[in-house]
């Protein structure tokens, strides 16, 4: 389960994705995040669907690899669902259970809302898969430019903002070690009630802390001794420009949300 957490991985590629401008790319996911909760029914929530099939085409990113972000959810959705299934009021009852009614307005939010937490991982893993470390912090930190007239450090902020998402992975990759690590030694980490599993991953935390401080000093005297300072007068190896590719994206993104709108209007509404 620790390996399937795929949060902050970059998947090499020369796709239209890829090419991208990471602003543009950061700026649309966030629309994506938004339009996808306006949803209201299956007609535009399909149609978001569609659109991210779409761009999981043409990013090159293996399905296999999208599908792994979501089974670190499943858990999530899985309740998520079953709530909604349960508390879920109004439509035909389809099952009395005495203390709870399955309805069909029920079953249809159900799976409504695990077609759309989907999408949501799906969504935002994608930007991660098809945007570098780098280029993902200098977006940031253009998006974040207009703070500095607050005398806000904007270069630090995004640094800090994409080197906690990079070593999401190497964090994992470490815990697993240490789970391993442990078994080895004869450490039952699976049976017993919550609170038998509570008190085995103290011996997992504690190595853990210890590991990610020792990396947090190492990263920090390496930027030192390469003389890394950030701030404005730093020099960037790629500059990022606006091309015709992001103004078609853009335009992509205001006809799907122009088409949620109309879809949801058109027809009846789900919740």
């Amino acid at each position: 389960m620790v390996r399937d957490i795929t949060i902050g991985q970059y998947y090499p590629g020369k796709s239209l994705l890829h090419k991208m401008d990471p602003r543009v790319k950061i700026v649309l996911t966030l629309v994506f995040i938004v339009v996808i909760f306006l949803c209201k029914n299956f007609w535009s929530l399909g149609l978001m669907a569609a659109f991210l099939f779409g761009g999981i085409c043409i990013s090159g990113v293996p399905v296999k690899m999208l599908l792994k972000s979501l089974k670190a959810i499943l858990l999530i959705i899985f309740i998520t669902a079953l709530l909604n299934l349960f508390y879920a009021t109004g439509g035909k009852t389809l099952l009395d259970l005495g203390f709870a009614k399955i309805t069909d307005k029920g079953v249809y939010t159900a799976i409504f809302m695990t077609v759309r937490i989907s999408c949501l991982i799906t969504g935002s893993s994608l930007m991660t898969y098809t945007t570098t470390p780098t280029m993902l912090t200098d977006a940031i930190e253009r998006l974040l430019s207009p703070l500095k007239v607050f005398h806000i450090q904007v270069h630090t902020l995004a640094m800090m903002m994409t080197l906690a998402l990079r070593f999401i992975p190497t964090l994992i990759e470490e815990i697993d070690k240490i789970m391993n690590a442990q078994k080895a030694r004869g450490a039952d980490l699976e049976s017993g009630n919550i609170i038998d599993r509570a008190k085995a991953l103290v011996p997992i935390l504690v190595p853990l802390f210890v590991s990610s401080f020792r990396r947090a000093y190492e990263l920090a005297f390496a930027m030192e001794c390469r003389c890394y300072t950030g701030g404005n007068n730093r020099t960037r190896m790629k500059q990022m420009k606006l091309s015709l590719l992001d103004f078609g994206f853009v335009l992509g993104a205001a006809a799907l949300l122009a088409g949620v709108i109309l879809l949801n209007h058109f027809f009846v509404k789900l919740i």
